[in-house]
């Protein structure tokens, strides 16, 4: 089982799609975007799908659209990057001990995978979360990340409750945080505000100190 596979065309709505946005973006990435970040990791970030003109343009996962704005700078003031901006896939920016992926590696339409495609490509997420180390953390960017996560060790989501700032003890000694979405609409709604997904951070970073 792979973590990645950049010829991935599992799910035919989500290949054609990619294949009609590099017909109009022909600069644009359009392909399964792969994880980012440290080899030696602590903490595995995991979103729910590249968005049109970030990750799908730049193929480096919340690269370049607004989305990866708060979560970029909240990983350098926790210490998890040496830089507050990820602007291409190319630039100086470096993860420590910290990896980012998503739970469907393909730019879906409207931003919003079928329920069959996640489950589809759950398969590369829980490759991923395999070869993490006991004690290693797992923040879930949103609900469908949070059980995109559960599916992948088969837990029953009702004993799971997805919140903000939720704690789940996973198998293997893993360790399962929520948090709203940084998405435009959540933080400019106020749904997810700077202080609450920094107040996540806060606990992840006091768990590790332990």
């Amino acid at each position: 089982m792979t973590q990645y596979k950049e010829d991935c065309r599992e799910c035919p709505r989500l290949a054609t799609f990619l294949d009609q946005v590099k017909l109009e973006q022909p600069n644009y990435f359009c392909k399964p975007v792969p994880p980012f970040g440290d080899t030696s990791i602590r903490l595995l970030i995991v979103g729910l799908a590249p968005g049109m003109h970030g990750a799908n343009r730049t193929g480096r996962p919340f690269t370049g659209d607004f989305a990866g704005i708060l979560l970029y700078k909240a990983l350098f003031h926790f210490g998890f990057s040496n830089q507050q901006e990820s602007i291409a896939a190319d630039d100086s920016l470096k993860l420590i001990h910290c990896r980012i992926t998503n739970a469907v590696k393909c730019l879906p339409p409207q931003n919003k995978p079928e329920p069959k495609e996640i489950k589809q490509c759950n398969h590369y997420l829980k490759s991923e979360l395999d070869l993490l180390q006991p004690r290693t953390l797992v923040l879930a960017l949103g609900s469908i990340a949070h059980q995109s996560v559960l599916s992948a060790f088969q837990l029953k989501k009702s004993d799971y409750v997805f919140s903000h700032g939720a704690r789940h003890d996973l198998p293997n000694q893993l360790v399962l945080y929520d948090s709203y979405h940084c998405s435009r609409y959540n933080t400019q709604t106020k749904r997810l505000t700077e202080e609450m997904f920094f107040s996540v951070f806060q606990s992840i970073k006091k768990e590790m100190e332990n």
